[in-house]
């Protein structure tokens, strides 16, 4: 439950990309400004709220409120909850939504919920009469942090995570702090792991601040969060606007954790690991292989380990089929002519991708991780 007496002023973090630039609104009560906050990202006069039954329920009604007191006509519909739903299949229930509801090009989609609702809404609307407008209104911690800012949006195939998917940046990302009231203990965990990434390749304040106010931020206090969301926001701003769309080698940072993340998601089918607690597992990961091939601190790696341990994450993966997991790796779309390329850290706050790293010493990496914290508590 959040505390805290008083509502943290409002931050206001911009994503300067020129003639798509955009802001994040970062605060406490932004969901009853939805619909003002909605017209300051363009001229609408009707859209689609996407969202799942669970967010819906809760938040639903005061987002739709709020849009029709601005004049803004939104249906809603709701999808599956769950990544194994990110899907292909489930875009197409947005799109015949879409189509019944007579949205044309001058529409919006608004996404309401974590980052499965965000990242198919974005694809929805980056393909759907080949773009329409797109509002991120993120309610979990990962999206607020992650997830919602940035335009990558896409669905998963059976074969990996993410594999069909587009840039479609969003007009405007609302991202209300007390959502995170309701939020499951495991689901504010999953989130963190985004941000204590952010900690280690680009701000060891930010990982020093999540350390020290871990107990905090856990019970819900509405200034750490609002900080720790903010900063991250700003990060990932100043990445994406270096390099929106990965081609120079800067945005790649963000994967840190992420290529044996997302093939344990992968692996287990999506519903076995959350993102968070996948790329937690992956950021030790590669915080040893840092450490045999890049000088990381050994310190810097227990460090690591028992921070996202302290916040109720796994710091090795469940066991898994070895084979099947680098054949996963070799399938993620960073992956190029066959080589899987990691981020890696030199020192906290610096980073390098690599991808000459042989198999053998991922798998090696992987065994010693699990002897070292599988049964660690």
């Amino acid at each position: 439950m959040l505390t805290g007496h008083e509502r943290p002023a409002p931050q206001r973090v911009p994503v300067r990309l020129g003639g798509r630039s955009y802001d994040v609104h970062v605060g406490s009560g932004l969901l009853d400004q939805a619909g003002s906050l909605c017209c300051q990202g363009g001229a609408f006069s009707k859209g689609l709220l996407i969202t799942n039954e669970t967010v819906g329920s809760l938040y639903g009604g005061l987002v739709q409120r709020s849009l029709s007191l601005a004049g803004l006509r939104v249906p809603r519909v709701d999808i599956p909850d769950g990544e194994q739903y990110k899907t292909l299949e489930t875009a197409q229930r947005v799109y015949r939504a879409a189509v019944g509801h007579r949205l044309d090009r001058r529409s919006f989609f608004i996404a309401l919920g974590g980052g499965v609702v965000g990242d198919l809404a974005g694809f929805a609307a980056a393909t759907f009469l080949r773009g329409v407008a797109l509002i991120q209104v993120p309610t979990t911690l990962l999206a607020q942090v992650d997830a919602a800012v940035g335009g990558k949006v896409g669905v998963n195939l059976d074969e990996g995570k993410n594999l069909v998917g587009a840039f479609h940046q969003p007009r405007i990302v609302i991202a209300d702090v007390d959502t995170l009231r309701t939020l499951p203990k495991r689901q504010l965990a999953a989130g963190l792991a985004e941000v204590i990434k952010y900690g280690v390749i680009g701000d060891p304040d930010l990982l020093q601040f999540v350390e020290d106010r871990l107990d905090r931020l856990a019970a819900g206090d509405r200034a750490a969060l609002l900080r720790i969301v903010a900063r991250s926001c700003e990060i990932k701003a100043a990445v994406v606007a270096e390099d929106e769309r990965e081609t120079e080698g800067v945005r790649e940072c963000l994967n840190f954790g992420h290529t044996i993340g997302h093939a344990l998601e992968a692996a287990f089918g999506y519903e076995g690991m959350l993102h968070g607690e996948a790329v937690a597992a992956g950021m030790v990961a590669a915080a040893m292989l840092s450490a045999r091939l890049t000088g990381f601190p050994e310190a810097e790696v227990q460090r690591l380990a028992d921070l996202l341990q302290r916040a109720g994450l796994p710091a090795a993966p469940p066991p898994v089929e070895e084979a099947k997991l680098l054949t996963l790796m070799r399938r993620d779309k960073k992956t190029v002519d066959q080589k899987i390329r990691f981020v890696l850290a030199e020192q906290p706050g610096r980073w390098v991708v690599r991808d000459d790293v042989p198999d053998d010493l991922v798998l090696e990496i992987v065994r010693e991780q699990r002897n070292r914290w599988a049964s660690a508590k």
